[in-house]
């Protein structure tokens, strides 16, 4: 049975600010000042990185029961390349992220291979990755004029 998740995103008066909401919770992105904008908050690429490691440390936790997996503390730092020239028409190059590379931290008295093991099964489960590592078909439904 699929699930649909709805979020609106609205342009605020100030620079490329905009305003996020789904479920009445709130992200206020933005971009740098180098890129037009006034730098008051995360850009929307730092946000989808910030949205994979929320997703992974999720998992990571949801199922560390299950799979007998007892850790302290769990973190995971990302990053990720992107060539701003593609989004800004500058250069024939991809828009996006070209590679995301991350690290699970565990704090963990575990055996390094059942961690390694258990790293990977959150890897796979972990529906934000597997939307960035599969992709997503994107559909336009319309365009309103208020």
């Amino acid at each position: 049975m699929l699930t649909t998740f709805k979020a609106t995103a609205t342009k605020l008066s100030d620079g490329l600010q905009v305003e996020t909401n789904s479920r009445g919770f709130k992200i206020l992105l933005d971009e740098p000042e180098e890129m037009g904008g006034t730098d008051a908050f995360m850009n929307p690429v730092e946000a989808l990185l910030c949205a994979l490691g929320a997703c992974q440390t999720i998992v990571a936790t949801a199922f560390a029961a299950a799979h007998d997996i007892v850790f302290e503390e769990f973190h995971v730092e990302l990053e990720g390349d992107l060539d701003p020239d593609g989004f800004m028409g500058l250069a024939n190059v991809r828009n996006g992220f070209q590679e995301i590379r991350f690290v699970m931290h565990f704090k963990t008295n575990e055996p390094k291979e059942k961690i390694e093991n258990y790293a990977k099964f959150i890897e796979q489960t972990c529906p934000v990755g597997d939307c960035l590592a599969n992709g997503v078909k994107l559909v336009l439904s319309g365009v309103a004029i208020d």
